[in-house]
């Protein structure tokens, strides 16, 4: 397994393997710690996660500005 390890910061985006029923793979990171609260950059539909799925099913990580 490809050891990935990415530094997630609130307002950084993450591309995820599955994209959402709206048809984006991408998702703004809004809260960080164990779980993880991602909103949909396509409808803007806000989800919790865990840490260990986040880093799991992630593609890309594009910091923010």
């Amino acid at each position: 397994m490809k050891d990935r390890n990415f530094d997630y910061e609130v307002g950084d985006i993450v591309k995820l393997k599955k994209q959402h029923p709206c048809g984006s793979q991408e998702w703004e990171i809004l809260r960080v710690g164990a779980d993880f609260r991602l909103k949909c950059m396509g409808c803007e539909h806000q989800v919790m996660l865990s840490r260990r799925l986040v880093e799991k099913n992630t593609r890309e990580l594009k910091k923010k500005a």
